[in-house]
């Protein structure tokens, strides 16, 4: 799905995308009934995170880059829903749509600055055209991989355990 850089940030990182995993969520006291179904729910969820993040990993698109991660990520909260970690599902999600949607903001920054080159390969020293940009993409950047510190290590922490 592709569109301005700002619906982008609202269908992927807030609404459209997460619904799956809020509808989940708050269908989770029924699932609780069904081990074999949860156990389902996990498996697909890791397969999804894995097969999302391959493919993001050979894209060149800075847009296709952030949506497949935004897979993995919902792919790894539906593992963990499917392995009864409803509350870290919930926080992750919280987590993710926020510093997901300051990433496709930061990268609607850069394409109309380098005039609508989508390109990965043709960014260069962002860093001096863009500093608060730079630094602002950076950030959520390190949130989203876990960097200590920062929210997104204790949101996966609280997914993992």
């Amino acid at each position: 799905m592709e569109g301005p850089t700002p619906v982008s940030a609202l269908l992927h990182a807030a609404t459209m995308v997460t619904a799956g995993v809020y509808l989940l969520l708050r269908i989770s006291n029924f699932l609780l009934s069904a081990p074999n179904i949860m156990l389902l729910i996990a498996f697909w969820g890791a397969l999804t995170a894995f097969f999302a993040s391959s493919v993001g990993a050979f894209q060149n698109d800075i847009k296709k880059i952030i949506a497949y991660s935004t897979c993995s990520q919902l792919g790894y909260m539906v593992a963990s829903c499917g392995l009864y970690n409803f509350g870290g599902s919930f926080f992750h999600l919280f987590n993710h749509a926020f510093f997901k949607a300051i990433l496709f903001l930061g990268a609607g920054s850069v394409i109309h600055a380098l005039l609508d080159e989508q390109d990965l390969r043709k960014y260069g020293f962002l860093i001096n055209f863009l500093p608060f940009t730079y630094i602002t993409m950076f950030v959520g950047s390190c949130s989203l991989i876990g960097f200590p510190f920062l929210s997104g290590f204790y949101s996966k922490d609280v997914l993992i355990n």
